[in-house]
């Protein structure tokens, strides 16, 4: 390799090129002739052992995720790049691109040897002078590129660090492209990969960036501005150095008027318009997104699927390089009254409360809202500020090394998994079972086939806290009562009796199974109902599941996974993935499920939801739930076409802060129970949206099961 750092290697450079341009202008790709020149052949020979393919990938993209109305909630990316066809790029702006770096772009094959001789001469004498056609600043583009994609930018060449080797090279290759596309095609992807600042990599993100405009729209002005910022998009940076940026700007006017491109008027006019940008900075990633939560468990559903690489950084990298379109289950229809709501609960409230509402839509496992009254972005006003997702699994969010919160204990809202295991053994809801009894030692005689049942609640056990047997809410409920009263009036001692009276307690782990109650730490880890405690809502629970679970109820014993993601297109609108709906039927019976939802009904009209001021209208059901501080309180409940979990408390599991004597919004409360935050939250919510969906009347259950 020709060392051009002394001025003997300027001159063997100038001899070689000479050469090889020689060769180009004979025939370019006919065998090598005869050369003189020690030096002179053997660059000829090193130009004809080079490749001359490139394979041209499409440049790093911007993925959007999409609600289901087709409207953008997030972008994210590595480059801000959308990919436009030239047809919709402004003829302006195709106009000035080649006057200024290359306008004899439609005369040549692939490189202009007299520009390169012009360049090679200027150099020799010490100073430098670029020489690349359009067609070689592509290949450059698309090498480095292509090294960026592979995580290389280190190795990235830049124009004022090629040697001759690496213009031998870019000729070549820029040959072999001429013979491969059309010119047009050249230029279109020129013009969609070349950075015109650290915010825009190509002419559609740089004129949404600059000036909010399509790349179709661009004005000769503002065509002649970006056109000569490629040349040094730092350096010529309008927002920093708006003096450079005009004086860029008009010699790309002198140079379209120099060849055509404008006439003098149409020139002058130009070289008067002020810069008049209009700054359209990029939102990079979901915490500028409108639903920053969901948008960052979609990322994560996609992030954590093998159908999108084979490994965790690979699905990463198709993510925020591939230009990929998620399209989503959002209904914005309901994700702006949830959000609305829950900032209405508790907003900006110093002692960092959390709020949250997710909604599923029952018979298709769709989650159509999902909002908390946090930021992911700090900033003035921003109040409760965190990563965490309050609504999903550990594994589905970010927030700390092991995701987000997991979940948290639903206390009663765990109830109606007992009533659906007694349901299922054909038990009616008025039989009545004896909640008077508060002791259940280690040794009570539970019938259970499939495993030991653990704890206890007598007085011989150990860390039960203040009491030692079993108790409830209120001191007047310990007498024998219908199963009914028991899950209307949230009675902790009739959901043991009911417990107490299956004829396998193994039946409730096979209700909880079927309902898709899992653990909120996430991977597959299933709830264990064999432990007493968690008959109560002891473990931790997202309200994903929750939602998703008494969907189950409203859509007559149909559970569905969630999904979030209706289909993945790849930058070329092929369709690469989504998430298939899958449903089982009869995961509950259907007798057991309308059986189950005719007493959650009461819940709202005779019992715990009663409490609850606001009412929908129209039929619904549902479930107040508390844990033992009174730190973690929801309200689940659902219409036939609506499935909503409504929570508010301390999403982070800190038992030392009891929800007693706290203020929320101006109101004092000496306790919190689900009915008294959570539950007008929810009832406002569902009040805005309820009419958007199925809202008609449950289907009657059996008359054996409600008795």
């Amino acid at each position: 390799m020709i060392d051009t750092t002394t001025a003997l290697g300027r001159v063997l450079a100038f001899f070689s090129i000479s050469a090889v341009c020689g060769i180009l202008v004979a025939g370019l790709m006919s065998p090598a002739v005869a050369l003189t020149s020690a030096a002179a052949n053997g660059s000829v020979q090193f130009f004809n052992s080079l490749p001359s393919d490139l394979t041209v990938t499409p440049p790093s993209q911007s993925t959007r995720i999409l609600a289901a109305d087709g409207s953008t909630i997030g972008t994210v990316f590595t480059e801000n790049r959308t990919d436009v066809p030239l047809s919709q790029m402004s003829m302006n702006m195709r106009n000035a691109i080649v006057a200024i770096e290359d306008y004899r772009f439609y005369q040549h094959g692939g490189i202009d040897p007299m520009g390169i001789l012009r360049a090679v001469t200027i150099d020799a004498g010490g100073a430098r002078q670029g020489a690349s056609t359009l067609t070689q600043q592509y290949v450059t583009n698309v090498l480095n590129e292509d090294l960026v994609t592979q995580g290389k930018s280190a190795d990235v060449v830049l124009n004022g660090q090629k040697g001759v080797g690496d213009k031998l090279r870019e000729m070549k290759l820029a040959i072999a492209l001429e013979k491969q596309y059309s010119k047009d095609q050249i230029l279109q992807g020129y013009l969609n990969i070349v950075p015109f600042s650290g915010n825009a990599y190509g002419v559609e993100a740089a004129s949404q960036y600059f000036f909010s405009e399509d790349a179709s729209a661009l004005t000769i002005p503002q065509a002649a501005l970006l056109a000569g910022l490629v040349n040094g998009p730092g350096y010529y940076d309008p927002t920093t150095y708006p003096d450079r940026a005009v004086s860029r700007r008009n010699l790309v006017l002198d140079a379209m008027l120099t060849h055509g491109y404008i006439n003098q008027a149409q020139h002058d006019a130009a070289v008067k318009t002020p810069l008049q940008l209009k700054l359209n900075p990029p939102k990079q990633g979901c915490p500028y997104s409108t639903t920053p939560y969901f948008c960052d468990y979609v990322l994560h559903q996609v992030e954590n699927d093998p159908a999108y690489g084979a490994t965790p950084q690979d699905r990463v990298q198709r993510v925020m390089s591939g230009g990929l379109t998620i399209k989503t289950t959002l209904d914005p229809r309901l994700q702006a009254p949830a959000q609305q709501q829950v900032d209405a609960t508790a907003g900006a409230n110093p002692d960092k409360w959390g709020a949250s509402l997710v909604t599923v839509q029952p018979g298709t496992g769709k989650i159509v809202a999902m909002a908390q009254n946090t930021r992911m972005l700090g900033g003035q006003g921003s109040g409760f500020v965190t990563t965490y997702n309050f609504n999903v699994d550990s594994a589905d969010a970010s927030g700390n090394p092991l995701g987000g919160v997991g979940g948290m204990q639903p206390g009663s809202t765990m109830k109606p998994v007992t009533l659906a295991a007694w349901l299922n053994e054909g038990k009616p809801t008025n039989q009545i079972v004896n909640a008077a009894q508060r002791v259940y030692p280690l040794n009570y005689p539970w019938r259970d086939t499939c495993a030991k049942v653990t704890g206890a609640y007598d007085d011989a056990e150990v860390g039960l806290g203040a009491a030692n047997d079993l108790q409830n809410d209120e001191p007047n409920w310990y007498y024998p009562m219908s199963v009914r009263e028991g899950i209307t009036q949230s009675i902790n001692t009739a959901t043991f009796a009911s417990a107490a009276g299956l004829n396998d307690f193994c039946d409730i782990q096979r209700a909880a199974d079927a309902l898709g109650m899992h653990n909120g730490a996430g991977n597959g880890q299933k709830l264990d109902l064999s432990i007493l405690g968690n008959l109560l809502g002891g473990m931790n629970v997202a309200p994903l599941t929750m939602a998703n679970a008494f969907a189950t109820f409203a859509a007559d014993g149909t559970y569905c996974t969630p999904i979030s993601i209706t289909e993945v297109d790849d930058a070329q609108g092929k369709k690469i993935g989504g998430q298939n709906q899958s449903c089982q039927t009869n995961a509950l019976k259907p007798g057991v499920a309308q059986a189950a939802t005719n007493v959650l009904q009461d819940v709202i009209t005779k019992g715990s939801g009663l409490l609850i001021p606001q009412k929908l209208g129209v039929p619904d059901a549902a479930k107040t739930g508390t844990n033992q501080y009174n730190n973690q309180t929801w309200v689940v409940g659902y219409t036939r076409g609506l499935s909503t979990a409504s929570f508010f408390g301390d999403p982070f599991n800190a038992t030392a802060r009891l929800g007693r004597d706290i203020t929320v919004n101006g109101q004092y409360y000496p306790v919190v129970d689900g009915a008294y935050i959570a539950g007008p939250q929810w009832a406002k919510y569902m009040q805005q949206v309820v009419g958007y969906y199925d809202h008609g009347n449950f289907d009657p259950p059996p008359q054996n099961l409600i008795g």
